[in-house]
């Protein structure tokens, strides 16, 4: 037989979506920037799928819901651009927002994969990316020299993604749905040494708490176990961590008093911490001035990096307040911060709806996936970059589509007609 006809009839639309699905769960920590470029590809793939209708476009109340909040946050830095005549400046600027909307084709595509199918490959190759974190951490710490930044080229957004990488491995072997939980295991505690080795001060305080919301999540899993002995595990298991990388801590700790003390004293603001601040008084300012639309992208930049200069003496080009939120407001004033934090609320409320009504293992995972996305998220936001970062923005429409999907979504047949949920591996709903 012809190789091309064999190629052909293996790369069936399902099996397409695993190795689509594979790439994006393991690429963020190890090859960082091509879930960005594998996820848009995909995107624009499906839209040219549904125009010649071998797709159907799946309509799911939370995903429109979600679909919904990410589009007005798009429509308000659109608008934020009009008002303060800055679009043709800002077009160039608009191109990441591609990614934010095609999440609505993305869920379409990836809803014909089977539900129990997407849960295995996210765990699988969640617990592969932490192994492959820890490795180049290592290289690049003990070896280099630098905090390790993974394949995401930043420390802070190599936290990020491998933090969602642990969580997911956590809620996985909870879950039941993955038998091979022993796996499971050094994969999360690889992955915590790998964040460990970031100095990413923000995802070590993200860790635990969104740790803790999983635990409490599958916590009937825990009925018949002891919770002094399950303490006694998390505090070795944590001492382990910390001991292995307690040069890293002392530095980091050391770096942070050093800053403050330097910020306290002598008003030092070209520090981290006394960048920060800086921002975020030039960011505050700058709200007041135009609360309800912000002053569009472009010219927040500009006017960071002037003020910088003639307030603070400092000369950096930045293009975010290392506050998601902070930067919102600057952008598109209360408007774009309100949109911006509907996102989260809308996938936080349909997460924990799925979790008060289904009891289906699978449907609980993908509800703790949206979970573990939204906290870690808002947290590494409140003095990093929410969104505006390729990697992280796929990463959370990764994260936002497959856990909406399998939290509340209905599996479909490539060709557009319903396909039985038992026959695609999906569950039934409660």
């Amino acid at each position: 037989m012809n190789p091309f006809t064999t190629l052909r009839r293996h790369l069936t639309p399902a099996q397409i979506n695993i190795y689509f699905s594979i790439i994006c769960f393991f690429s963020p920590p190890v090859l960082g920037s091509l879930v960005s470029i594998a996820f848009n590809a995909g995107g624009v793939w499906s839209v040219m799928l549904l125009a010649a209708k071998r797709r159907r476009f799946n309509i799911d109340r939370p995903m429109l819901a979600l679909t919904a909040a990410i589009y007005a946050y798009c429509a308000a830095l659109f608008l934020a651009s009009i008002v303060n005549g800055r679009l043709a400046a800002d077009l160039r600027l608009f191109l990441p927002l591609i990614t934010f909307l095609l999440f609505p084709i993305s869920y379409s595509t990836w809803s014909i994969t089977g539900k129990t199918t997407l849960a295995r490959i996210a765990i699988l190759a969640s617990a592969a990316a932490c192994f492959g974190a820890l490795a180049l951490a290592i290289i690049q710490y003990h070896r280099l020299g630098v905090r390790a930044e993974g394949g995401a080229g930043n420390p802070i957004v190599f936290a990020t993604v491998t933090c969602l990488a642990v969580m997911t491995c956590l809620a996985g072997a909870l879950s039941g749905i993955e038998k091979r939980w022993k796996l499971l295991v050094p994969a999360m505690i690889a992955g915590a040494m790998a964040i460990v080795y970031s100095g990413s001060r923000m995802i070590w305080v993200a860790m635990p708490i969104a740790g803790i919301v999983v635990l409490l999540v599958n916590r009937r899993r825990f009925a018949g176990i002891s919770v002094a002995r399950l303490a006694v595990i998390g505090v070795a298991v944590a001492l382990v961590i910390g001991a292995v990388g307690s040069r890293v801590i002392l530095d980091r700790t050391d770096f942070l008093v050093s800053d403050w003390d330097a910020l306290n004293a002598n008003g030092d603001h070209s520090t981290a911490l006394g960048l920060r601040v800086a921002m975020w008084e030039i960011g505050v300012k700058a709200f007041r001035e135009m609360p309800i639309f912000g002053h569009g992208i472009s010219a927040s930049r500009e006017l960071m990096k002037q003020e910088l200069q003639d307030q603070f003496g400092v000369q950096q080009t930045l293009s975010h307040f290392h506050n998601g939120f902070l930067t919102a407001l600057v952008e598109a004033g209360l408007l774009g911060a309100l949109a911006l934090a509907s996102i989260f609320v809308v996938a936080a409320w349909n997460a924990a709806r799925t979790l008060r009504l289904s009891a289906d293992p699978v449907e609980r995972f993908g509800a703790t996936m949206i979970l573990v996305a939204v906290i870690t998220y808002l947290i590494a936001g409140l003095t990093g970059i929410l969104i505006g970062h390729d990697i992280l923005d796929a990463t959370l429409m990764v994260f936002l589509v497959s856990g909406t999907y399998l939290a509340s979504g209905q599996t479909v047949a490539p060709t557009g007609k319903s396909a039985p949920a038992m026959a695609q591996g999906a569950s039934p709903r409660p």
